[in-house]
């Protein structure tokens, strides 16, 4: 994601890849809404739709509970999370962003890192590559955290399970049908719990753990009898396994960065933070980093600001991530599979305030991201949040603000002819008249490349003195 962000504002970029070929594996399965907002914004959520796995339209979750959170009230054209594996999202990624110029060296594993005050030496076996800046998107394990000797403060996981993708030759009347609301998809049997998900014809994502399960290295491979064992004690003696395409282990550790910049060398994704998967957050907030870096990152190498703009990615990611961080270890308990009388009245209580429509949208632009608000300066209500992709309708015709993002410019939207004529913008700042049959809340609004309000005015009388100003400190120079 990050690479095609690059290559679309025209930066060379190179990704090191160690793995020869994706993984086709069913991980990291769900874009949720605010993340499919993000990917219309450059016009790469089609194509992933296309790839994406039916499903009933059921909205997303909070730790399992069997009451759908609701994105409504968030005025979003996606209400529930879209299920497609990781696979074919990164393959939609890479295919835009070669064509955009990016390259990408696979079967290239990092070895070594040396960051200093010009750019940054990085060997990948043995190739040696000199950049002006690094960014580490190389998971929890990241390699380069490591090469740096950077802490990953945190908690150890408490518990482990596998995922694993089957081919299934017989299915007994507990498989479901259909992929759905995951409270539908999961059960709890003989101190198993799992979660079955068909994926298309007699492929199914089986993801399972046992409460007495001992510790295992994420490294020991996972047996076939072992995979076997848990399908006959859930989903009973009728459910035969065929053949096992993939498989690994996880675990629920949570532990993030300090800091996400050191020097030349900034992280993103699982490299700066992991948590419990509950919710399917991972993903997500891996590319949300990304939309993020990506616009300032450009402008830093492209010498339109300086490099302390990108101080701004960590002072953003990381309260966004720490926040994510702070809900999963919750739903965590509440989803424990084997719970006290406590938790099992805790959780009972839970499902009773998902049902009041306040907890619901609460929990719901939680778990979407469509609450996310970045604390930025100005006065404005708007300032900071995001923008609905609301009908606009312009000089040249009706279209969606999604559509004006598609180069990866700021866009000033002008909805009531308050910005006066001949303002003299920056380059990739891009003005739009344009007419709004829904109020947007302001009279003109400039809206970065991540899609958030850096400033919004309700008059034309407010453009005077503040709207160049926030260009040259939101978008161009350090605030």
């Amino acid at each position: 994601m990050l690479a095609y962000e690059l290559a679309l504002a025209g930066v060379e970029t190179l990704v090191l890849e160690k793995l020869d070929r994706r993984i086709e594996q069913v991980k990291g399965g769900a874009i949720q809404p605010r993340t499919a907002e993000l990917l219309d914004l450059r016009g790469l959520l089609e194509p992933m739709l296309r790839r994406a796995t039916p499903r009933d339209p059921v909205g997303g979750h909070f730790a399992m509970l069997p009451v759908p959170l609701d994105c409504t009230s968030w005025e979003t054209r996606h209400n529930g999370p879209i299920g497609i594996p990781q696979w074919k999202i990164e393959e939609v990624l890479e295919e835009r962003a070669t064509a955009a110029g990016a390259r990408v060296l696979r079967g290239t594993a990092v070895s070594r890192v040396e960051s200093g005050e010009d750019g940054v030496a990085v060997t990948a076996d043995g190739l040696e590559v000199r950049a002006r800046y690094l960014v580490a998107c190389d998971g929890g394990h990241s390699t380069v955290r490591k090469l740096l000797e950077l802490p990953f403060p945190g908690r150890a996981g408490t518990h482990q399970a596998v995922l694993t993708d089957i081919r299934l030759t017989a299915v007994s009347s507990l498989v479901p049908k259909r992929m759905g609301h995951i409270s539908t998809m999961t059960r709890r049997v003989g101190g198993y719990w799992a979660m079955l998900v068909p994926v298309g014809g007699d492929l199914y994502r089986f993801t399972f753990g046992h409460e007495g399960q001992a510790d295992t290295a994420r490294d020991v491979p996972v047996t076939h009898e072992e995979i076997a064992t848990a399908l006959r004690e859930v989903y009973g003696e009728e459910t035969t396994l065929g053949a096992v395409e993939n498989s690994s282990r996880f675990g629920d550790a949570t532990r993030q960065l300090e800091q996400y910049r050191v020097g030349r060398v900034l992280f993103a994704g699982d490299a700066a933070h992991i948590h419990s998967p509950m919710g399917g957050q991972g993903l997500n907030l891996g590319m949300q980093d990304a939309f993020n870096l990506g616009w300032k990152l450009a402008a830093v190498i492209q010498d339109r600001a300086p490099s302390g703009l990108l101080d701004s990615y960590h002072a953003e990611r990381h309260p966004a991530a720490a926040r994510v961080l702070h809900h999963t270890s919750a739903q965590r308990v509440l989803a424990d599979t084997n719970p006290s009388e406590d938790v099992a009245a805790l959780r009972d209580i839970f499902i009773d305030l998902l049902r009041l429509p306040d907890a619901n949208r609460h929990l719901a632009g939680l778990m979407s991201g469509l609450s996310l608000r970045y604390e930025l300066p100005g006065e404005h209500p708007l300032t900071g949040r995001r923008v609905p992709d609301a009908d606009l309708v312009t000089e040249d015709g009706a279209t969606r603000l999604s559509a004006l993002f598609g180069s990866g410019h700021a866009v000033l939207l002008d909805l009531a002819g308050a910005v006066p004529d001949g303002l003299p913008l920056p380059p990739r700042v891009d003005l739009v008249r344009a007419t709004c049959a829904d109020d947007l809340g302001a009279a003109a609004l400039l809206i970065r490349p991540d899609g958030y309000v850096c400033w919004a005015a309700d008059t034309p009388a407010d453009c005077d003195g503040t709207l160049l100003a926030t260009i040259d400190g939101g978008l161009t120079k350090v605030r």
